[in-house]
């Protein structure tokens, strides 16, 4: 677990520390990766831009303070940091990871308790783009989890799709078993699903899942008309509407209107902090709210729920649901909206 890497505070585990020891000497169960790219948390990004105006040279400058003050990736006001993309230059003799010298691997274990060391100072980044091209070291764990990149997409693409890839995968489990519920009890109402930011990268590759799953009818929730736009185009979503996801009778209101009904499952995809009463309050009784933003406060969600007498299950995603790199990885080939959405925000940057 790495728990012999943290420097402070004794005694908790990796991603809970202030600080750990990035040491490039590894354990007999520990692997060492030369990291190539890194890619920035969406909530952890926005904060940073916001904070200096957009000034790329300083948040490249506050990024790499980060990495050598806490030894990993995470934003100390979000807590929040991101994953990467390296090749294995050492693996321990009792590493159960399965990965070999050579192996050019993604991890799918946050930043924010992954030892790492940058060497060249980010000097071929931004500091306004997610994916942060790089050259440094990192140290995973045995309880780690990284997997091998396809050779078949473009490693940025499945940077990004492997960075977000645990969205899909429990939209679809929680979809499908509310479809499986109601087909046991005879009710033959179809199942509706809401995604707040479902022109990003886990809320289209959630709303694929939630079609997969079974959903009856799917509506996207964007901020702006181009985001609009470009969903219809892809195809992903019976209806797209634009609301301020902060604004929780807008959200609501657009929710139901697009879907007829209060949807059964929310997945909220946003960067964004105060979007967690809209979620609820478009959510029908019985419905489940599934967060998926390090954006959220979780306190405010449970707090919501219990002042709008909101009957709603409330889950935390947390990234990790058996064979979801897989299965994000085969959405994105299957599905050419997906994967235009995904080559249109990566040339963008």
């Amino acid at each position: 677990m790495g728990l012999h890497r943290v420097v402070e505070p004794a005694g908790v585990l990796p991603q809970a520390a202030w600080r750990l020891d990035p040491d490039p000497r590894i354990g007999p169960n520990e692997v060492r990766l030369r990291v190539e790219r890194l890619t920035l948390d969406a909530a952890s990004l926005r904060q940073l831009r916001d904070k200096h105006g957009g000034d790329g040279e300083k948040v490249r400058a506050e990024v790499l303070e980060i990495i050598e003050t806490r030894g990993k990736m995470q934003n100390p006001v979000t807590g929040s940091g991101g994953m990467l993309i390296g090749t294995v230059e050492e693996a321990g003799r009792r590493s159960p990871l399965g990965v070999r010298v050579g192996d050019r691997v993604a991890t799918l274990v946050s930043l924010t308790l992954t030892p790492l060391a940058i060497t060249d100072g980010l000097v071929r980044w931004d500091g306004r783009s997610e994916q942060v091209p790089c050259e440094g070291y990192a140290i995973l764990f045995a309880r780690s989890i990284a997997v091998a990149l396809p050779t078949d997409l473009d490693p940025e693409l499945s940077l990004a799709v492997l960075d977000v890839c645990g969205a899909p995968a429990l939209t679809m489990r929680v979809v499908a078993e509310q479809v499986q519920r109601r087909s046991r009890e005879g009710d033959g109402r179809p199942v509706t699903v809401a995604v707040l930011g479902g022109a990003g990268k886990s809320g289209s590759l959630s709303l694929v899942a939630a079609r997969r799953a079974g959903a009856g009818r799917t509506v996207g929730v964007v901020p702006v008309s181009a985001e609009r736009e470009a969903l219809e185009r892809a195809g992903l979503a019976d209806a797209v509407v634009v609301a301020d996801a902060r604004d929780p009778v807008g959200v609501s209101t657009a929710v139901t209107t697009a879907l007829g009904v209060p949807a059964d499952v929310t997945v909220v995809c946003v960067d964004v902090s105060g979007c967690e009463h809209g979620a609820v309050l478009g959510t029908a009784d019985g419905g489940t709210v599934v967060f998926f933003s390090m954006a959220t406060s979780f306190a405010s969600a449970a707090l919501g729920a219990e002042g709008l007498a909101a009957d709603v299950t409330m889950l935390v995603g947390n990234g990790y649901v058996p064979g979801h790199a897989e299965s994000a990885l085969e959405l994105v080939r299957s599905e050419p909206g997906v994967r235009d959405l995904f080559a249109a925000r990566l040339a963008a940057h």
